[in-house]
């Protein structure tokens, strides 16, 4: 047994196993440890680099289903009802999230009840029940979540998802990660034991253990994992370069809403693993890091025209985890994208908001940070970033996403490269990666029609405010509404809600 790397937090190790499988001149599986002996709690997450890219043509949702039939569903010798009741006076937890390319099974227990919930939480997934009221109650809750709460509730993730749609129409990335109701509809719970058996392998996975366990545990789950998972599995996906944009694409949502939705964005060939990321981490918490007001785009819509509640901006997917303010971990990519959230504004006012933030983007991409910027934005990063990893399961999170994009510790990596760069650095990659001419637009919206000619034709579009704001904010008011939108004229597309996320 050899030890591949040190991360952090104590003697967290990445291992590669004597037995492990030996693909694409790699070595499965991975074994990420943090632990930590006076913690009262275990965490465990299993991670497979598997994901909706894996999903079928017109089996859309094959993933996320089969993924939610073993995390929410029975053993061998348990069924769903049996399991839940046993975990309930043990205060324990097993949840299943699963993305483009990585699906992640969560247990988290006290460690008095470490054994118990771990013969319990190993066997959903080495030896699922797959039975046909798990298949059907799992089908369900994906269905409702893309009929009853993405098309019919919200409208912000809503707007996400069709920019998704945007970037990546013919790609892999195409499709919601629930997948699609004709897809799923589709699916058999005998597709979901196939694809189970040829998707669920050692070569795929990341075994990751925090908390207070005792070392006999940790040896339990990786021989575990290794002995009854197979080596085989299908091919890794490749992904083709993302659709190449021209102006700007515009795919407006129908729907009878009382405020307009807006995502915007475009691929960028940046992730973690590349230096440019930490210098575009800066440029981008300056530009509208999320739910702060460090961000510009908060300080000029939000604040000071009271435009709608948020307004960020992000360089690689992200999604909220739960109540925090800080990004998901195990939801990692190969291929990212930047994007600006625009929260929903009233209806007049959204074409002004979609200038607004063009017009800011420009600004930054002309001009860059300013050495005083520079320096108030790494400062604030350095300590911000800190606090990705207040709990042990998001530390094992973000060591286990370091796994996948082949660098040291994340937090570590972004204190050491935060630390070398200079204004220069960041104004540098600004210019390379960042843009503002062709533009994926996704707007939900009430009589997109209108909208859509007003784009169109370029018209002013002045914003209309409840109540007095100072005379410079309205002088500058002149310059926005009329800023220029370079709309591709055949590529702009209205779509029925009801019609979205269907294939």
């Amino acid at each position: 047994m050899s030890v591949k790397k040190l991360l952090i937090y104590g003697i967290a190790m990445v291992l590669l196993l004597p037995d492990s499988c030996s693909i694409r001149g790699e070595k499965y599986p991975a074994v990420i440890e943090l632990p930590s002996p006076d913690s009262p709690l275990i965490t465990i997450r299993i991670a497979f680099t598997i994901g909706s890219v894996n999903d079928p043509q017109r089996k859309e949702g094959l993933n996320a289903l089969t993924a939610m039939t073993i995390g929410q569903g029975g053993t061998k010798t348990l069924t769903y009802k049996e399991i839940i009741q046993k975990l309930y006076p043990w205060a324990a937890s097993i949840s299943v999230q699963y993305d483009k390319e990585m699906t992640t099974f969560i247990g988290e227990v006290h460690r008095d009840n470490g054994e118990a919930f771990y013969k319990i939480f190993s066997e959903l997934i080495l030896n699922p029940r797959f039975d046909l009221e798990d298949f059907t109650r799992n089908k369900d809750i994906l269905k409702n979540e893309i009929a009853s709460n993405l098309r019919s509730n919200d409208d912000e993730d809503l707007g996400k998802q069709a920019l998704n749609y945007v970037l990546y129409e013919g790609h892999p990335f195409e499709h919601t990660e629930m997948g699609t109701e004709t897809g799923l509809d589709a699916i058999t719970v005998e597709d979901v034991k196939q694809y189970y058996k040829t998707h669920y392998a050692k070569y795929n996975i990341t075994i990751g253990l925090a908390g207070g366990y005792p070392k006999s545990f940790a040896k339990t789950i990786k021989n575990d994992f290794i002995r009854e998972l197979p080596c085989e599995s299908t091919a890794e996906v490749q992904l083709p370069h993302p659709h190449i944009m021209k102006d700007i694409e515009v795919l407006f949502v129908e729907k009878d809403c009382i405020a307009t939705a807006i995502s915007l964005g475009f691929p960028i060939d940046v992730t973690r693993s590349d230096k440019d990321f930490y210098a575009l981490m800066i440029a981008n918490s300056y530009f509208g890091e999320h739910r702060t007001f460090n961000g510009v785009l908060m300080n000029v819509m939000r604040e000071k025209r009271g435009l709608n509640y948020g307004d960020y901006s992000y360089i690689e997917n992200f999604i909220q985890d739960g109540g925090t303010t800080f990004p998901l971990p195990n939801i990692p990519r190969r291929q990212q994208f930047f994007s600006i959230w625009i929260r929903p504004v009233q209806h007049q006012n959204a074409h002004f908001a979609l200038r607004q933030a063009l017009r800011e983007m420009q600004k930054l991409v002309d001009n860059g940070l300013t050495q005083q910027q520079f320096e108030a934005t790494r400062n604030f990063l350095l300590t911000y970033s800190k606090l990705y990893v207040q709990t042990a399961s998001r530390r094992l999170g973000y060591a286990m996403d370091s796994h996948f994009y082949g660098t040291e510790f994340v937090i570590d990596k972004i204190q050491k490269e935060l630390k070398t760069l200079t204004v220069d650095d960041i104004n540098s990659a600004i210019k390379r990666h960042l843009q503002y001419k062709n533009i994926a637009v996704a707007i939900v919206t009430k009589d997109a029609q209108t909208l859509k000619k007003k784009l169109l034709a370029n018209e002013p579009s002045p914003i209309t405010y409840a109540s007095a704001v100072d005379k410079a904010i309205v002088d500058e008011d002149k310059d926005i509404m009329v800023y220029p939108l370079t709309i591709n004229f055949e590529r702009i597309r209205i779509v029925p809600v009801q019609e979205m996320f269907k294939k």
